[in-house]
């Protein structure tokens, strides 16, 4: 009969994954929930995902297919946000990311580009005081200092109204770029004089454009399209994406509801 040998224990690395590999009780092992079960655990603040992502894609086909302009694509999305917020709010998102705008988009013509600076700035403008009543509070991500002075005054305006907002966190990722955001941070980095040897994944999640915010819980797309163009690749690295062939503009309540309880059916491990 073979002799037992007792194994050292398992060297892991020092800097493994925090999410992965965090102190506490280990997760349950559970079966994924039905749909109808996913749909009663919507009413549970366990089952609520903190942050939610999205990418909302569709405005431009949204617009062509009705023989629009594009630029009215991206008012009717405008119009989506605003219904999604007051829809969030209820269902009790704390925090909501919406990409709005690519660094990559700066490809587009003048006529798109302009434009779509216009209805930020407009949405701002007219949006501020129902934003600050419903307790939301407006948060940037993006390089601000690359944008046209009369959009970052609009910004820098809902910026300090919505200060005061404890009901949800709604971040606007405009000029944006997830490699862009890790430049920055590598440059803040280097910037304070860190020692090589200090760097792990806390210093750069603290120098990010989210720092002191949860990951993604959920990161969903729209359009039909899987990828995450460039979209919060870092902090992503742990979240559920959900796909929707629906373009942005007919994005309703019962879209995001659906999302969520495709979320709550899922069962999370986080490598465990």
């Amino acid at each position: 009969m073979a002799r037992l040998v007792a194994r050292t224990p398992l060297a892991r690395p020092t800097d493994a994954p925090p999410i992965a590999h965090a102190s506490g009780s280990p997760l349950p092992v559970e079966p994924a929930l039905s749909g109808a079960a996913a749909k009663d655990r919507l009413a549970s603040a366990e089952e609520t995902p903190r942050h939610v992502a999205i990418i909302m894609d569709g405005n431009r086909r949204w617009a062509r297919a009705r023989g629009m302009a594009e630029l009215e694509g991206h008012a009717a999305g405008v119009e989506t946000i605003r219904s999604l917020l007051k829809h969030a709010v209820r269902r009790g998102i704390p925090i909501l990311s919406l990409y709005a705008f690519s660094r990559e988009n700066w490809a587009r013509s003048d006529e798109e580009v302009t434009g779509l600076f216009r209805l930020l700035e407009e949405a701002i403008r007219d949006e501020t005081d129902d934003l600050r009543q419903e307790g939301v509070r407006i948060r940037l991500l993006g390089r601000l200092e690359e944008l046209p002075e009369a959009t970052r005054r609009s910004i820098d305006g809902g910026l300090a109204a919505t200060a005061g907002g404890e009901r949800l966190l709604l971040n606007i990722a405009f000029n944006y770029a997830g490699r862009t955001e890790i430049v920055d941070a590598v440059r803040r980095i280097v910037a304070s004089g860190v020692a090589p040897q200090e760097i792990d994944e806390q210093a750069i999640s603290d120098s990010l454009y989210t720092a002191g915010l949860p990951d993604p819980d959920l990161v969903i797309r729209t359009g039909g399209d899987q990828r995450m163009s460039n979209f919060l690749v870092w902090q992503s690295a742990y979240a559920e994406f959900y796909f929707c062939s629906k373009l942005w503009p007919d994005f309703d309540a019962g879209s995001f509801d659906a999302a969520l309880v495709d979320y709550a059916s899922r069962l999370r491990r986080f490598g465990r």
